[in-house]
């Protein structure tokens, strides 16, 4: 082979060999790779020492866990009547009507019920189940909750016992106070059945019914012309030697040193239950 050949062929060699090369190349999709510098390290940053935070004040008082009343059987519920509302046989708007309710007594204090038990219709309204300041005696009915104001409890109960004549008030299921009293003529008898104390009064101009007076929830069935309605009362008297014994329109009648002992310690919204 001359010389010129022989350089031609080294240089086809180097063609193909090039070429194949590239060829690699393209196929492995390799790219050239940057190299990237190092990056300097950061200074770590250095914060101030804060100050520690005082510690939390001591609470004015401490909410006690709730408990379950013992003896929910001797405390009773009574609410103030804060709208003029009717009482329903049912917690029902369309059931007959068994009283209506003022936001006063008679004696321009404020009316108030005892309250016997709760229920939320389907529809969400709460209605109260009250004992009523009614005729007939012991009727109870249904009113709106929202007629009635906040629930005040209490844990007193008094108890007339027209056989014995004897008045004896109960607190959490003790007794704390006993009397005698007198009380209504066979013609004019003292209701019997259950009520409540509805309001208290005092500085009576007329003697003849003591230093004060109980308004109860009781009214006279056969006196109901009387101002008022004929509500039946607990009060003292100017005439202490005539109890105890059947002396009165329906009133229960007491000496005034017995009233003003039963005062301090019986509040109005308690339960009257005359036997």
């Amino acid at each position: 082979m001359t010389p010129g050949r022989r350089r031609l062929a080294v240089a086809a060699v180097l063609l193909v060999a090039a070429a194949a090369a590239a060829a690699f190349l393209l196929l492995r999709g390799d790219e050239p790779v940057a190299v990237e510098k190092p990056v300097a390290a950061q200074k770590p940053v250095v914060r101030p020492p804060q100050a520690a935070l005082p510690s939390a004040p001591k609470p004015a008082f401490a909410i006690p866990q709730p408990k379950l009343l013992q003896d929910r059987d001797s405390v009773s519920r009574w609410s103030p009547v804060l709208r003029r509302t009717a009482a329903f046989r049912s917690p029902d708007v369309r059931t007959p009507v068994v009283g209506k309710l003022e936001t006063q007594t008679p004696e321009e204090t404020t009316n108030l019920v005892l309250v016997l038990d709760s229920t939320t219709t389907p529809s969400g309204e709460v209605w109260a189940k009250v004992r009523l300041p009614v005729l007939p005696n012991n009727t109870v009915g249904w009113i709106p909750r929202r007629a009635l104001g906040g629930y005040t409890v209490v844990a007193t109960h008094l108890v007339i016992d027209r056989a014995r004549l004897r008045a004896t008030l109960y607190s959490r299921g003790r007794s704390v106070f006993n009397a005698p009293v007198g009380i209504g003529e066979s013609q004019w008898p003292t209701p019997g059945g259950k009520f409540y104390i509805r309001n208290k009064l005092t500085q009576y101009a007329n003697p003849f019914y003591g230093p004060l007076a109980f308004g109860t929830s009781a009214r006279s069935a056969v006196l109901t012309d009387w101002p008022a309605g004929g509500f039946v009362g607990i009060h003292g008297t100017n005439q202490p030697d005539l109890i105890p014994g059947r002396i009165s329109h329906g009133c229960v009648r007491m000496r005034n040193g017995d009233i003003l002992r039963l005062a301090p310690i019986m509040p109005i919204g308690t339960p009257l239950t005359v036997l």
